[in-house]
């Protein structure tokens, strides 16, 4: 019999999934808690290497929810003016 390889096509969905669905408060503390951890060092190269990258996910993920709200405002706005 041959081995299997797990489906990382069928993870990567999965992970797409639920950062589609991290509130912007719990996205911006975990986002906090990882720059912490990077500026306090101590990491391996690696580790770090892979902080920065969730670092960089969850600021993608803050942003989106800012831009989202920013264009909810500006209809609203725009359907308040007379």
């Amino acid at each position: 019999m041959a081995d299997k390889k797990p489906d990382k096509t069928a993870d990567k969905t999965a992970d797409a999934t639920a950062e589609q669905e991290l509130s912007y408060e719990a996205a911006r503390e975990e986002l906090v808690e990882t720059v912490r951890r990077l500026e306090a060092g101590g990491t391996t190269l690696e580790e770090s290497l892979a902080l920065w990258e969730r670092g960089e996910q969850l600021a993608t993920i803050c942003q989106q929810w800012l831009d989202g709200v920013r264009k909810r405002l500006d209809e609203t706005l725009e359907a308040d003016e007379p």
